[in-house]
């Protein structure tokens, strides 16, 4: 299966043809294709060979683990070549089904859990196939301070943004803690909202289906009657779609807001401000759009106190920067003094190469920050732990 730029060039074509009537699917070309008067969809555009290439090479390249059937990103390519025809047809005329996903729970780093939900390895080429053409729609739509799960954008672009808001001379903070949002999605709510910009009934049906395809957890199946399970390639766009909503209400009213996935954060002048905005967006959140806003973790506070994407702000006389967060240095320092405790047994030199590779990933996602006083802290501290090691 060779990769193509033809479904990303349709993609765009369709996107741009919408664009006036704000409905983005359904949408007619008289000059796309050979044809005159050819109908384009989103569901031609998603059944296309090379989307599909391309949907199976993505899949392929995240590997991943298998789902409930057990069938790996190695066995993808002889199943497709068996089974290739009766897929597309399955999906042509609706009578595709997917399967529930596996429940996995991974631990936070602050504690508790993080449920993810592994769709088989087919399931998850079908809904890249979907997310593939639905991006670039929705990229047209999106604000521009909404950064997770886009792309040629993440979170040194989010925190680049709360560092020039700080020095515009918002100084005040609303943190907004969504209370496990991706399990409490609303699923009518959610085709309301794609149904804004998407008037294709058959995408809108598929979408559904793995949005109610169920959770198997430890042989126990439960359907899913909300949330959209982190783990499948739809999820994150569909995520953004949802929270869009929240965007464009923050947008209408005006505020200064650095959104990262669920996480956040509305930047204002003071904090009596800060807790009258609290106040109405926890309820447009919970009433408007049925989401849980964590009391205990929401509040009002200094950037340079409050933590975002593991990043705090300092303040020189150049204005504000980005550093790593109080709970971020804690954190890398616990991990380093695991793998430096005395009674591990292991070589230095692999010891050497574990602290290489903890801290080659740590330092590349924080290097936007100043590390130059915390760095010099934490090298002493880990020479005295080697010593003692050795």
């Amino acid at each position: 299966m060779r990769q193509s730029q033809k479904t990303e060039q349709q993609a765009d074509r369709l996107s741009r043809i919408g664009l006036e009537n704000r409905k983005y699917t359904r949408a007619r070309s008289t000059d796309y294709g050979e044809g005159k008067g050819m109908s384009v969809t989103i569901q031609d555009l998603v059944l296309d060979r090379n989307n599909l290439n391309q949907a199976y090479l993505r899949v392929k390249r995240n590997k991943g683990a298998a789902g409930i059937d057990d069938m790996t990103v190695n066995d993808l390519l002889p199943y497709l070549r068996e089974n290739k025809r009766e897929l597309i047809a399955s999906l042509r005329e609706g009578k595709y089904k997917p399967a529930p996903v596996k429940r996995v729970e991974i631990p936070k780093p602050n504690g508790g859990v993080r449920k993810l939900g592994i769709p088989t390895v087919v399931d998850r080429m079908v809904q890249q196939a979907v997310a593939q053409i639905l991006t670039p729609i929705f990229e047209r739509v999106f604000s521009d301070n909404s950064f997770g799960f886009r792309p040629h954008r993440g979170a040194h672009d989010a925190i680049a943004k709360v560092v020039d808001l700080y020095n515009q001379g918002y100084r005040r903070v609303v943190d907004l803690d969504l209370k496990a949002y991706f399990d409490n999605v609303n699923h009518d709510l959610m085709i309301k909202y794609l149904q804004q910009y998407i008037d294709d009934p058959w995408t809108l049906r598929l979408i559904r289906k793995f949005l109610t395809s169920g959770v198997l957890d430890h042989g126990l199946f439960a359907k899913s009657e909300k949330g959209t399970p982190q783990g499948g390639p739809l999820s994150p766009i569909l995520a953004n779609i949802y929270l869009n909503e929240l965007d464009k209400e923050l947008t209408r009213r005006g505020h200064h807001f650095v959104r990262y996935a669920d996480d956040c954060n509305i930047y204002v002048k003071s904090q009596r401000a800060g807790e009258r905005v609290m106040r109405s967006i926890t309820q447009f959140l919970e009433k408007r759009l049925k989401v849980k806003v964590n009391p205990d973790k929401t509040k009002v506070g200094s950037p340079l106190r409050l933590k975002f994407l593991g990043f705090s702000l300092g303040v020189d006389h150049n204005g504000a920067y980005a550093r790593p967060a109080k709970q971020s240095q804690q954190r890398v320092k616990k991990a380093l003094r695991l793998l430096t405790k005395r009674n591990r047994g292991i070589s230095l030199t692999r010891m050497f190469e574990e602290i290489q590779r903890k801290m080659r990933g740590w330092l590349q996602y924080y290097s936007i920050g100043k590390l130059t006083d915390f760095i010099q802290r934490l090298d002493k501290w880990l020479r005295a732990r080697i010593r003692q090691y050795i």
